[in-house]
C-alpha cells in the first residue's frame, strides 16, 4: 500500500489535522512520513529589506520550520512511525510547486495535507496551494479540511 507519505506542515490547525491523520495512517500500514515545511521567501520583502535584515528573517523562519518539524517528528515517534524532515525555501514559486516537486523527487506514495477550504473572494485573492497540489501531484492526495472550513 503506502510506504512513504509526504506531510506538508505550516503550523496551522489544518496542517496539524493532516499530520494527525497521516501518523495514524502510517502506523496502520507501516509507512514512513516525510515531513516538509516550505518557507515562502517573500521576494518583495527581499527587495525592500537590507541584506542583513533579510538574512536574519530567513534564519528565524528556518529555525521556526525546524522546530515545527521536530515537534511533528516526536508525535509520529510516539506512534512508532519513522520520519524524515526537510525545510525548503520557495523563492519565486508557490509552496504547492515545492510540495509537488518533493513528492516526485522522494517517490512518495501519498500526500496528506490540510486545506483551509476557502471559497469565493478569499480563494480568488489568496489562491489555494492545496488545490494546486491536488491538480498537479504525481501521487494521490488526501486533503483534510479544518474544523471551521465551509462545506462545498
Amino acid at each position: 500500500m503506502y510506504k512513504l507519505i509526504l506531510v506538508p506542515l505550516d503550523g496551522s490547525a489544518t496542517a496539524e489535522r493532516g499530520l494527525h491523520e497521516a501518523v495514524h495512517l502510517a502506523e496502520a500500514v507501516g509507512a514512513r512520513l516525510s515531513l516538509l515545511h516550505v518557507i515562502d521567501a517573500y521576494p518583495m520583502f527581499a527587495e525592500h529589506a537590507s541584506a542583513t535584515a533579510f538574512q536574519h528573517s530567513m534564519e528565524l523562519l528556518r529555525a521556526h520550520g525546524e522546530d515545527l518539524l521536530d515537534k511533528a517528528a516526536l508525535q509520529a515517534l510516539e506512534h512508532g512511525v519513522q520520519t524524515t524532515r526537510r525545510v525548503r525555501e520557495a523563492v519565486g514559486e508557490r509552496a504547492a510547486n515545492v510540495i509537488v516537486d518533493e513528492a516526485g523527487a522522494q517517490g512518495c506514495d501519498l500526500i496528506v495535507m490540510g486545506t483551509h477550504g476557502r471559497r469565493g473572494l478569499s480563494r480568488l485573492l489568496m489562491g489555494s496551494d492545496a488545490e494546486l497540489v491536488l491538480r498537479t501531484s504525481p501521487a494521490p492526495v488526501l486533503m483534510l479540511r479544518g474544523r471551521g472550513a465551509s462545506a462545498a
